[in-house]
């Protein structure tokens, strides 16, 4: 679909609950973000990678985490919440991962 400059874009139910970046330059990202307002915390799941994750003013989580062979920099893990029911197709409420046409996971929160 084109749109023309200065068209405006129709809402949608659908919003982002989850944005991760990878980089091979974590600690200058997070002084990056940290300088434009982000104010992250340093986390570790397990053991998985040291991490920084930040809650923006709209309930996203933002995090950072380091590159690895399977996600290099610019590498992006997107997490979406939608309303199940109309879904296409429907899904169940709870958590479903999904592959886009390009073969990135989406995780997705139904409800």
């Amino acid at each position: 679909m084109r749109r023309d400059e200065g068209d405006s874009v129709p809402p949608t139910a659908a919003r982002v609950m989850l944005l991760v970046l990878y980089t091979d330059r974590l600690e200058e990202c997070r002084a990056f973000y940290g300088a434009l307002g982000v104010e992250f915390t340093r986390e570790r799941h397990g053991r998985g990678p040291q991490h920084y994750a930040a809650v923006l003013a709209d309930g996203t989580v933002f995090e950072l985490y380091p590159a690895t062979a399977e996600r290099r920099t610019g590498a992006v893990r997107l997490g979406l919440h939608v309303d199940g029911a109309t879904a296409e197709p429907r899904l169940e409420p709870g958590r479903h991962l999904m592959t886009d046409p390009d073969g990135r996971v989406v995780e997705i929160q139904a409800s």
